[in-house]
């Protein structure tokens, strides 16, 4: 059923838009283990064993390779930007502080009072990382592309 899922999501997405910007999350290490070595024990590695379940589960990496495939098929492309900061920096005036993540979906900039989701705020950094990328490339862009110009995944 996830696969399934994922297939219709990247097909849909994949048609509809030319160029998709996605972080580099670093699957990997995110699910490495807590457990620790017999010198130094892991902390919370009950805890973290769920959140590696939940990541792995979600099949991030698995999306992500549906994604450049069907990119690469219908003349598009994928470009991974750092995923560094992209939430603490606000879109607007580009002031970057862990205090402007105020909670998990609240984003509210110190500096400029810039108020918004915070993975809306989060996906237009990445859309603008992705914009400095393209400067560049711009020369190995195709410039026939039939689908929407951009999307950026958070």
């Amino acid at each position: 059923m996830r696969r399934d899922a994922l297939h219709k999501a990247s097909t849909e997405i994949s048609k509809n838009h030319a160029m998709i910007f996605m972080e580099n999350l670093g699957v990997s290490r995110m699910s490495k283990s807590a457990k620790g070595n017999s010198e130094k024990h892991g902390v919370n590695v009950k805890a973290k064993s769920g959140l590696n379940k939940s990541i792995l589960d979600a099949g991030w990496a698995m999306f992500a390779t549906m994604l450049e495939y069907k990119q690469r098929w219908k003349g598009g492309m994928v470009e991974y930007v750092p995923a560094a900061y992209t939430s603490q920096r606000c879109s607007q005036c580009q002031y970057t502080s862990k205090a402007n993540h105020v909670s998990q979906s609240k984003f509210e900039c110190r500096a400029c009072g810039y108020q918004v989701n915070a993975d809306f705020n989060a996906a237009l950094n990445i859309l603008a990382a992705g914009h400095a990328v393209l400067t560049c490339e711009v020369d190995a862009i195709a410039t026939t592309v039939k689908q929407e110009p951009v999307l950026a995944i958070r």
